[in-house]
């Protein structure tokens, strides 16, 4: 039981998740280097920072790893409603 509604439905609704997930990039990016920043201002010994540099890069990494799975899901998505249509 296929509905193409309810497929159109969910790509729209999964597009939006796409979207949030890249905007939050850049916010994700500019927090980290205002951490630093704030960190640096404070007084926070370099070997330390080096550490929460490292940290923080990876923190961001994740945001950059769960928006190209949430683009190539997408692209799945709209692969296979496209295969589905054709198949009609």
């Amino acid at each position: 039981m296929v509905s193409p509604i309810l497929i159109r439905a969910g790509i729209i609704v999964f597009s939006a998740f796409v979207f949030f997930t890249l905007v939050t990039l850049p916010v994700e990016f500019n927090a980290s280097t205002r951490a630093k920043k704030l960190l640096t201002s404070m007084g926070m010994p370099a070997p330390e920072l080096k550490g929460v540099s490292s940290v923080l890069g990876a923190a961001s990494m994740t945001y950059v790893a769960s928006s190209a799975t949430a683009i190539l899901q997408l692209l799945r998505m709209l692969l296979i409603a496209g295969a589905l249509g054709r198949r009609d």
